[in-house]
């Protein structure tokens, strides 16, 4: 079975659709069913699957986004500003200690959706009242973690780029302290925490790597033999595939490559 992956969003998750006997190209704009209503998106690659592996049935690509699509998809953008500034007054107003980040419409305006960020739940069936009264749409208040918040947001990593969650990351990994520990990282909360208050999630990219590297590698405070005797790992250079021994005779220190190193 081909598929279509349509992506919504620039650095957004992809999502399986089905579009039998509709002829759509990779980067086409097309509309969609999702659960949320009709939505706009774009084309990002075909896919055959095992109709097996799917868990649920697949929403159709419902047509090639036309010029008329394009430009209520433009309007609707245009509106969400003025909704976010209208829901944070509004939450105020409910005295809901929430963060407003972002609006969404749906491609027909049937639907709205409005992100937050709090620190706790809330009870927002007042605030979304309120909303309905003044969009007259359906609303939903859909609240948010800080990492999405941050990549609804934007800013600038430590390395003085963009943010990858902003640029290209479509779905988070999992990122632990083991990792980091991994990698020789110092453990400083602010050295290895991103804008969201998370654990950076480069610290995923090269995790693979350095797990694969220290397979071959002496663990620290391991007896090993060198050209000069018998002595013991104290630090590793794992990228360099170096270690740093002591020596029992004398106390000194030596980095040495790993190939002049005999484990056992």
């Amino acid at each position: 079975m081909k598929v279509a992956l349509v992506q919504f969003k620039e650095a957004g998750k992809k999502y399986y659709f089905s579009y039998e006997g509709i002829q759509i190209a990779e980067n086409d704009l097309v509309v969609v069913e999702t659960s949320r209503g009709i939505e706009i998106g774009k084309v990002y690659l075909f896919k055959e699957i095992n109709e097996t592996d799917l868990t649920a049935e697949l929403k159709p690509i419902l047509r090639k986004a036309t010029d008329n699509d394009i430009q209520d998809d433009a309007f609707n953008q245009t509106l969400e500003p003025a909704i976010v500034d209208k829901a944070k007054v509004l939450a105020k107003q409910n005295e809901l200690e929430i963060k407003v980040l972002g609006a969404e419409y749906t491609l027909d305006r049937k639907r709205l959706l409005i992100y937050f960020e709090a620190e706790a739940r809330v009870d927002f069936r007042n605030l979304v009242r309120d909303l309905s009264e003044v969009y007259h749409t359906r609303i939903e208040l859909r609240q948010i973690g800080p990492r999405d918040a941050a990549k609804m947001i934007g800013g600038i990593g430590p390395c003085g780029l963009i943010l990858c969650c902003n640029t290209f990351i479509g779905e988070f990994d999992t990122v632990s302290i083991k990792m980091a520990k991994n990698q020789n990282i110092a453990l400083n909360p602010q050295k290895i925490s991103g804008i969201c208050g998370k654990l950076l999630c480069c610290i995923k990219y090269e995790d693979d790597v350095y797990t694969e590297l220290k397979l071959s590698m002496p663990d620290v405070k391991e007896k090993v033999t060198t050209p000069k005797g018998l002595a013991t790992v104290v630090e590793l250079n794992i990228i360099g595939q170096k270690v740093k021994v002591s020596y029992p005779e004398n106390g000194g220190y030596e980095w040495l490559q790993l190939k002049d190193v005999v484990r056992g």
